[in-house]
């Protein structure tokens, strides 16, 4: 049975490809769970017009997130600590401190989206990526001082 695939499926395919498919798999769980629909001439027409329509809407978002990408790379971002002796941080900035201070200078981004590897336990300079788009990331410079 050809079915055409509605989302991704681990080891049978991504949305929008046309695979076969045992009877039983196909009418009694692909097609029932809305995975898929069978492969008519109709249904073939109506997922490439989705792909056309999923493929500009991606495009026109790439287009955005490398703006804002171009945005982020241009600015870097002050966070205020506290120290005590010999320079030692109270506590750790993290992700979400840093989504914090980007909201501050009005760009919102979700604490996922910045990729510490560790938290920053140091004063200083540091850059960090920024994942934006699964094509598009760009480097932060965060400043971490005395506050």
């Amino acid at each position: 049975m050809k079915v055409i695939l509605k989302e991704d499926i681990k080891g049978l395919g991504k949305m929008g490809d046309i695979v076969n498919v045992a009877e039983g798999y196909g009418r009694n769980f692909l097609i029932p769970g809305r995975k898929a629909v069978e492969a008519t001439t109709h249904n073939i027409k109506a997922v490439e017009h989705e792909k056309k329509m999923l493929e500009e809407k991606m495009k026109r978002g790439k287009q955005e997130v490398e703006e804002l990408s171009k945005k982020i790379s241009e600015i870097s971002v002050t966070i205020p600590m506290q120290v005590g002796e010999g320079e030692k941080m109270f506590g750790s900035v993290t992700s979400a401190d840093i989504a914090e201070a980007l909201d501050k200078e009005g760009i919102k981004l979700d604490k996922r989206q910045i990729h510490l590897e560790k938290p920053l336990k140091e004063l200083g300079l540091f850059q960090v990526p920024v994942k934006l788009h699964p094509e598009v990331s760009a480097e932060l410079k965060i400043w971490v001082v005395k506050g």
